[in-house]
């Protein structure tokens, strides 16, 4: 005869220390020392004060259950908050942070020890949670809405490891002043509006607006998100540029940052489609358009196929063809392709920025430490290991050099000269095979423009001369 299962619902709390194995090679004996004092003095009070029981412990990591999901957010923030305060004065490369994730789910109890759907999200929410961070799932949010003081940013409808539906995920602010991407924002008066639309396949699509000039489109790039992407020293400066002249038009391709991870379909042909679905729902008619890096090639497709509604086009960094269809790839250039394949395979969503460094490093060669652990952090929050591998046989595939010449916009191209990803040599093909192109070599090495590099203010000064007509 079965044995009965009793099943209930639970608030649980995963927690575990972000790079753990890192801090343990450091200094085994002063890591697990400091772990204990933590645990001991603040995290394990604060459990115990909030009706919490632990009942599972993984060397870094804690699983924690509660019978009031109230009481498991109250005693995250507070964890969080005293962790915070506790590292304020201590080297970065030495902090014990904390990564958590809440959700309420359905649980069975063996043993002491708890099994079910509500842990099971929890410990996949703890995962993409930033360090000193705290994910919670849309449930957890709606039972805590008006009863817990907090502000929260949406990170969007994600797939999450062995869980077989998408969970909406979010992000909790430690602060009361609201996300940093809002304090950014605030900063220079602009404020960034987002919405969704559907893509014909059902797809949902996260687009943005900021800034009250004249509208500027800018292509879906590699890795980026609506939100994060104002707080990364990489990317902010040149958007708070742009969203001071133009009324600045973004958007997150299928299975990256906001839209939906959970797509049947990442091809050249559906980004394509994507931007025409984004810019109809933004309600423009004619517009420049800004295409980046893999974004380019999209941009140029956009452009041949809608004449009447680009008034200018500005493409950056850009390539018309992927490694797979060029004439001129070596062998090594497709050892070199498979490789990045598998590492990203392994290792894209791991605390361990190792697999993702190497792609970094060609990206922006000269980034500050702070610059380049922070592209490594965004490529891993936004986007599955599954849909990275996608994206990267997507784009080693398309091919748009048939369209070059059925380009009519007004067309400016932009590149930098010692551009280690993409060869200026590509953005020179692109300029000399679209009609009338202009095309400006930029000073610099990065693929990625950085706010020190030599070259981003003619970047700016180019583009809004070229927009304006003084160009």
């Amino acid at each position: 005869m079965r044995q009965h299962v009793e099943r209930r619902l639970a608030a649980i709390l995963a927690a575990d220390v972000a790079g753990y194995s890192k801090l343990m090679a450091a200094d085994e004996e002063g890591t697990l020392s400091a772990l204990k004092a933590h645990r001991r003095t603040l995290s394990d009070p604060k459990i115990k004060q909030h009706h919490g029981r632990i009942f599972k412990t993984m060397g870094d990591g804690i699983l924690v259950e509660f019978p009031s999901v109230v009481d498991a957010v109250k005693c995250a923030l507070e964890i969080q908050r005293g962790m915070a305060a506790r590292n304020a004065k201590i080297n970065p490369d030495r902090r014990i942070e904390f990564r958590m994730g809440i959700n309420i789910g359905d649980v069975i109890e063996d043993g002491g020890d708890v099994f079910g759907d509500g842990v099971n999200v929890a410990a996949r929410l703890e995962g993409i949670a930033t360090r000193g961070g705290i994910c919670v799932s849309r449930q957890v949010l709606d039972l805590v809405e008006g009863k817990v003081a907090l502000s929260c940013r949406e990170l969007g409808r994600q797939n999450l490891k062995n869980i077989t539906r998408p969970i909406e995920i979010y992000r909790l602010e430690l602060n009361d002043g609201g996300s940093l991407a809002a304090q950014v924002l605030a900063k220079s008066d602009l404020k960034q509006e987002i919405r969704y639309c559907s893509a014909p396949d059902g797809v949902r699509l996260a687009h943005a607006k900021v800034g009250s000039g004249p509208p500027l489109v800018r292509s879906a790039h590699w890795m980026g998100h609506l939100e994060y992407d104002w707080e990364l020293p990489i990317f902010r400066h040149s958007l708070l540029e742009l969203a001071k002249s133009f009324t600045l038009v973004r958007y997150d391709a299928r299975g990256n940052g906001l839209s939906d991870w959970d797509v049947g379909e990442i091809s050249f042909d559906a980004w394509v489609s994507d931007m025409e679905t984004v810019v109809d729902a933004a309600g423009l008619d004619r517009f420049p358009l800004l295409g980046y890096s893999q974004g380019c090639a999209v941009s140029v497709a956009y452009a041949a196929k809608h004449p009447d509604r680009i008034s200018h086009l500005i493409l950056y960094g850009g390539f018309a063809a992927g490694i797979h269809k060029r004439p001129n790839t070596t062998a090594a250039d497709r050892d070199r392709w498979a490789a990045m394949k598998t590492l990203m395979k392994l290792g894209w969503g791991s605390d361990d920025a190792t697999f993702r460094q190497i792609f970094t490093s060609a990206m922006m060669p000269t980034a500050t430490r702070e610059q380049a652990d922070a592209f490594n952090e965004i490529q891993r929050l936004s986007a599955s290991p599954e849909c990275a591998v996608r994206y990267l046989e997507t784009v080693g595939e398309f091919d748009v050099r048939h369209l070059l010449p059925q380009v009519q916009s007004p067309t400016l191209v932009m590149h930098a000269r010692g551009d280690l990803r993409v060869p200026i040599a590509w953005g020179r093909e692109i300029a000399a095979a679209i009609p009338n192109a202009r095309f400006v070599a930029l000073p610099g090495k990065n693929h990625v423009l950085l706010e020190q590099d030599p070259g981003v203010a003619q970047f700016l000064g180019e583009l809004k001369n070229f927009v304006s007509g003084s160009g």
